[in-house]
């Protein structure tokens, strides 16, 4: 018998939507009959996912959302939940990232990584979070008692790098919050968890691959090769799903075996 997991009638909310991992966690969640919305502050871009989305049958919405900006956040969720219904799925996808030695970091470049990478993705979680739990009370309407909240960290968060150090504590931080919160909401029957992926091949950096430095590094690589975003769909849909009801606050690792 063949094994398959249907989202049909969830809402998820998905950060940093307009490329790379989040543009294919939207495509995947969609596929699998989740209703999607798209959030982050590159409009155009989204609208050319939902066109695609659509295009294939699926259920998509454009929201606005800069995760820096707390006035932003709370104005995305509460759209959301009005246009779609309560958030039952969040994919807590925005991050950025400079590349630099720890002594050249000024705090310019600290703040920029951890007002999106820790502050922005705390702030989102807990918006989303106070809305499940709400209804987990039976303080506030929903279909689905409980939610889904899943945090995208990073391999860099578990094993530190060279010269991406300031970002390798932010994804610790991200690491560490996932916990926190699994712990605390879990009872509620909020999960939480964090996906750690290692390198993927997206459109952001898809060119690295192919220079020198690139190769090098590939070549550092366990099976001497990159992920594809794809990688990650079964993983994000099983944690998506009820079926994932007895994991909650689970940090895995999907690098291929480079954190070894």
């Amino acid at each position: 018998m063949a094994y398959s997991i249907d989202l049909s009638g969830r809402v998820a909310f998905i950060t940093g939507a307009s490329s790379g991992l989040g543009a294919q966690f939207a495509r995947t969640l969609s596929a699998a009959g989740a209703a999607v919305v798209l959030a982050s502050r590159r409009l155009e871009k989204l609208k050319e996912l939902r066109a695609q989305i659509e295009g294939e049958g699926g259920d998509a919405h454009v929201i606005e959302l800069d995760v820096t900006d707390r006035d932003s956040i709370k104005s995305a969720v509460a759209h959301a939940e009005t246009e779609v219904g309560s958030i039952d799925i969040l994919v807590n996808n925005s991050g950025v990232s400079t590349t630099q030695r720890i002594q050249d970091v000024s705090e310019e470049d600290f703040d920029f990584m951890f007002n999106t990478n820790v502050k922005g993705a705390f702030f989102v979680a807990q918006e989303v979070g106070k809305r499940m739990l709400a209804r987990a009370r039976g303080a506030a309407p929903g279909s689905f008692t409980g939610g889904r909240i899943i945090n995208i960290a990073s391999m860099a968060g578990l094993r530190v790098l060279p010269q991406i150090g300031v970002y390798c504590m932010s994804k610790a931080a991200v690491v560490q919050m996932t916990k926190a919160m699994a712990l605390e909401w879990g009872k509620f029957g909020i999960n939480v968890n964090a996906i750690c992926p290692g390198y993927i091949d997206t459109e952001i950096n898809h060119h690295h691959w192919q220079t020198e430095q690139g190769q090098k590094l590939v070549q550092m690589l366990p099976r001497k090769r990159v992920g594809q975003p794809k990688d990650l769909d079964a993983l994000l849909v099983t944690l998506c799903s009820n079926e994932s009801h007895f994991i909650n606050g689970a940090v895995i690792a999907v690098d291929d075996g480079f954190g070894i």
